[in-house]
């Protein structure tokens, strides 16, 4: 009887995927049947706007996000559903019972509202909840226990975890800890991208994978000024990054699905640092990016960003600053550049954790075109940035910005 039953989860689990596009005879992704959106937090505007780019899938993290079902549902996208889980960095305890059986009867009971929504594609239990624990594999197992009980709901559609990509050691202990798990998603950022599917391997994980986060070079990875600014890549930079990334993953068999982050905008380090978009919904060269990979054609590419540069580290305050970018649009016409100071974050948090945004300085400027800058430094001491974003006259931006120091 275990044996039937096992056979027909999988045959269950076959289906789902298949209905997804996601049929192969060896049970792998094969080239261009890869689950492809992106990680979405926005609103409908923002969704649809994700739908019109070429998405067929979209991955959103907690319950207050269920109105993407309907939406997905009108838009013909499908929807990697976040059930959140409490991390214990916030206070929760996973040696807490009563705690434990009250997260885990709102989730279930969330599952069994929407189990038959046409729009589901996957159940997504947890984003990262290791973060700062010393020992995840408890964690993990808790995670596979509530997959096990979800799967008694509903068998029809895949139960996926998601982890950060935090190493050997880590993807070691996910090997065969999480039987009742599907999908492993993982976070993955910036060039360890490029060796994951041999990491996988000789980790001895050999379930499908999901990449639940796709970004370049995040501010933990970036090299730092010597007061410890982290330095960011421009707009253009991340977009070689993106269409590098898509690419090499297609390929990749193991790999069922493909989630950049972030369609839409948000402060974690700096306002541009992982948002595909502009707070104001400014298409960018990396949503240009994905908007080419889905093979969809890109209208008015934005525009691309060949240097920046200013004269120097640190200044004196009140000092003249000057600071310039190189950049072109591809159609050839004229650019208009907008030139901020903003005081370097403080409020840094772990996990993508909610961040206030810095100030931002005023100051005089002495002269400003769409290429170069000239302006007073802060009168106050300190760390800040030039924040840089070029327009073209449609709309698309590019974005730069290079921190200083004030002493």
């Amino acid at each position: 009887m275990n044996i039937l039953a096992a056979a027909f989860r999988h045959t269950l689990f076959a289906l789902s995927v298949c209905v997804s596009g996601l049929c192969s005879a060896a049970g792998q992704a094969t080239p261009g049947t890869q689950w492809q959106g992106a990680a979405f937090e926005g609103d409908a505007a923002g969704l649809a706007r994700l739908a019109a780019a070429g998405a067929q899938a979209v991955r959103v993290y907690r319950q207050t996000d269920a109105w993407v079902l309907d939406e997905a549902q009108r838009l013909g996208l499908k929807v990697v559903m976040g059930l959140w889980l409490e991390h214990p960095r916030h206070g929760f305890s996973y040696d807490d019972e009563q705690a434990v059986q009250a997260q885990e009867r709102a989730i279930l009971e969330f599952v069994r509202h929407h189990r038959g929504h046409p729009a589901l594609l996957a159940w997504g239990i947890g984003n990262e909840i290791e973060t700062a624990v010393e020992n995840p594999l408890p964690l993990w197992r808790e995670v596979d226990r509530l997959a096990a009980a979800i799967k008694r709901i509903d068998p029809v559609h895949p139960t996926l975890m998601v982890v950060a990509d935090t190493g050997m050691d880590a993807f070691r202990s996910l090997a065969d800890c999480c039987p009742n798990v599907d999908l492993l998603g993982i976070n993955v950022y910036a060039g360890a991208v490029f060796d994951l599917p041999r990491r996988l391997r000789d980790a001895g994980i050999g379930k499908p994978v999901v990449i639940t986060e796709l970004g370049p070079l995040g501010q933990w990875q970036a090299g730092r000024k010597p007061w410890g600014a982290p330095v960011e890549p421009t707009s253009s930079e991340k977009a070689r990054f993106f269409t590098e990334a898509l690419g090499y993953l297609a390929r990749q068999p193991q790999i069922r699905g493909v989630f950049p982050f972030l369609w839409g905008a948000k402060q974690e380090q700096t306002e541009t640092w992982h948002g595909l978009l502009l707070a104001d919904g400014s298409g960018t060269a990396m949503s240009d990016a994905l908007v080419s990979f889905w093979g969809r054609p890109v209208e008015r590419p934005a525009p691309v960003v060949r240097g920046i540069g200013i004269a120097a580290d640190a200044f004196a305050p009140g000092a003249e600053i000057s600071a310039g970018i190189d950049a072109v649009n591809a159609d050839g016409t004229a650019l208009e550049t907008e030139w901020k100071i903003l005081a370097e974050a403080t409020d840094l948090r772990k996990g993508g954790d909610h961040e206030s945004p810095p100030a931002r300085i005023a100051t005089r400027i002495l002269h400003a075109d769409a290429a170069s800058v000239r302006l007073l430094a802060p009168a106050e001491p300190g760390a800040y940035r030039l924040f840089i974003t070029a327009r073209d006259r449609h709309g698309k931006a590019a974005t730069a910005n290079l921190p200083f120091l004030v002493r």
